[in-house]
């Protein structure tokens, strides 16, 4: 991981020490996977922390997000105050190839079944 000096710089894996075992973690929560299901909908946009209506406390939320960025499965940057999130896709799929579309499409036909968008 590369080392912030600075305290608005947050610390993010590099590629190549993306592991796939952080990153099924990290998507295996339901509030987790829910907002990496809202940014890929963003088609590369960054999205605010508070962008996300979650059912979570902002401690929670701020949880969800630091496991999210410490698995290599967002970057987070600091715009002014505000924490900007952007899906690693390109990253991801880098590494390995079609897990991101297909965890994506599951969650979105999961979502359709139980009627839970």
């Amino acid at each position: 991981m590369t080392t912030a000096t600075n305290p608005r710089v947050l610390e993010h894996p590099a590629r190549e020490e993306i592991r796939l075992e952080a990153v099924l973690h990290a998507l295996s929560d339901p509030v987790r996977l829910r907002i990496v299901r809202c940014m890929a909908r963003g088609d590369g946009d960054a999205f605010s922390c508070s962008y996300f209506a979650l059912p979570v406390t902002k401690s929670t939320s701020t949880h969800h997000f630091r496991v999210l960025r410490e698995s290599g499965v967002v970057r987070q940057v600091y715009q002014g105050t505000a924490k900007l999130n952007m899906l690693r896709r390109d990253d991801l799929d880098a590494l390995f190839p079609g897990l991101l579309h297909s965890i994506l499409t599951a969650a979105e036909a999961q979502a359709d079944r139980l009627g839970d968008a």
